[in-house]
């Protein structure tokens, strides 16, 4: 009785997953059933089967998972009818359009722009699951912005022709305040003088305008570059920021921030070397380091003297010169050994200059300011004067200058003056 009934079903239609899965053929055809946007040849370079094929359990789930990678589908099924194996798939939505609401500390533009990274675009597939991942990945951007109170919903409509509508609503909320900065551990600047230089500080009366007492992870990440900056450019070698303690209040209001710090001990420098290929003279580059045998060692005046040294090596041609400062720390005697090693790279001449966005502005008025000439030596300065005569023209709202190497050498490159033009009848005072 049951091989009469397998048998007219299998007349009647077409054998489920569930039924192919007891069942092993050699697949003579491959048919794809409720395709609407998406093309069978698409389906055909994912699917791990093809004509000839034996079709067993082991491969139909194989393949089937295959699919369900691609991210094109909510739903699949295999049938089978006769030797041809069906395919029934169901559509994921293409997403029609996407609407924006109550998002004003991140613009549409940017927005759209995180939106289009994570695949959620007019015309793609929709995935709710990205939808759900863009949902919490906006609110901790909030929260890293200090809005502690922000609310996102989400909601999808179905359309016709199966797409659908998303709608991103964003209640801000208001910033959460600091209202407590403490400093814990150091004993030679007091907190005062350390917070001088933050971003960040408690309410006062002129943060209704700069608007300091808003936390934003942005501005702590700052302060804490700026309180390491301080004692380094002092010779506190050793100093370290041990941990850093946000909290908030329960009503999301306000936030107390803590700095644990050791602040060791002062270091002095036991000696200033200078190595590496020294393509200047040796007595030009010494005057150029502002840090002494004797002194204490400072972070900001070794960054000085490594920008005096590739400036005069970028003025010279080599465009791409590293100076890199190597210390040896001795904590016995609390020294530092300081060693600038020079890597003046390939030296290197400017090939052609070339000017884009002017317009109006014929080549010759831009190329009778330039200081920097082809086939000259590349030099910062020159390009830096060529680049401030042109915006003193008045005739150009921006002025910036790129110098790409010319594929294929080493020794080259060229210097593209990009410019834009001022509206014709303005002026400028």
């Amino acid at each position: 009785m049951k091989r009469i009934i397998a048998l007219v079903w299998l007349s009647l239609g077409i054998l489920s997953t569930a039924d192919l899965a007891a069942d092993t053929f050699v697949i003579s055809d491959i048919r794809v059933e409720g395709l609407q946007r998406i093309t069978e040849g698409t389906v055909f370079n994912y699917l791990p089967l093809e004509t000839g094929d034996l079709l067993t359990d082991s491969n139909t789930r194989s393949a089937i998972r295959e699919l369900y990678r691609t991210g094109f589908f909510d739903d699949i099924s295999f049938g089978r009818e006769n030797d041809i194996l069906v395919i029934i798939v169901k559509e994921r939505p293409a997403i029609s359009s996407i609407e924006l609401d109550g998002n004003r500390a991140i613009k549409d533009a940017d927005l759209f722009n995180v939106l289009t990274q994570e695949g959620l675009a007019e015309g793609e597939t929709f995935d709710r699951f990205k939808l759900d991942r863009i949902k919490q990945g906006l609110t901790q951007e909030y929260y890293n912005q200090g809005k502690y109170g922000v609310k996102v919903d989400t909601s999808v409509t179905e359309l016709d022709r199966n797409r659908v509508r998303i709608g991103i609503n964003i209640d801000e909320g208001k910033n959460a305040k600091i209202r407590h900065i403490n400093i814990v551990g150091n004993t030679v600047f007091d907190d005062e003088e350390l917070r001088e230089a933050f971003e960040s500080d408690t309410t006062g009366l002129m943060s209704f305008w700069s608007k300091d007492d808003q936390y934003s992870s942005a501005k702590l990440d700052g302060d804490l570059e700026k309180l390491q900056s301080y004692y380094h450019d002092r010779g506190y070698v050793d100093f370290d920021i041990e941990s850093v303690q946000v909290s908030i209040s329960p009503d999301k209001k306000d936030i107390y921030i803590t700095f644990n710090v050791r602040e060791g001990e002062v270091y002095e420098l036991s000696e200033v070397q200078l190595t590496g290929d020294l393509v200047i003279d040796e007595s030009i580059l010494r005057r150029l380091i502002i840090t002494g045998e004797g002194d204490t060692f400072s972070r900001a005046r070794v960054e000085a003297s490594i920008n005096n040294i590739t400036g005069i090596l970028a003025n010279s041609g080599y465009a791409n010169a590293n100076v890199n400062p190597i210390t040896t720390i001795n904590r016995e005697d609390q020294t530092v050994s300081l060693n600038y090693f020079v890597i003046p790279g390939q030296r290197v001449y400017i090939r052609r200059v070339v000017f884009i966005g002017n317009t109006k502005t014929k080549d010759e008025v831009l190329r009778r300011e330039m200081r920097q000439f082809e086939g000259a030596w590349f030099s910062q300065v020159a390009i830096d004067r060529s680049r401030v005569r042109l915006q003193r023209l008045t005739y150009f709202e921006n002025v910036s200058v790129e110098t790409p190497p010319v594929p294929g050498t080493d020794d080259q490159v060229d210097m593209v003056v990009a410019v834009e033009e001022r509206p014709s009848g303005s002026f400028s005072a």
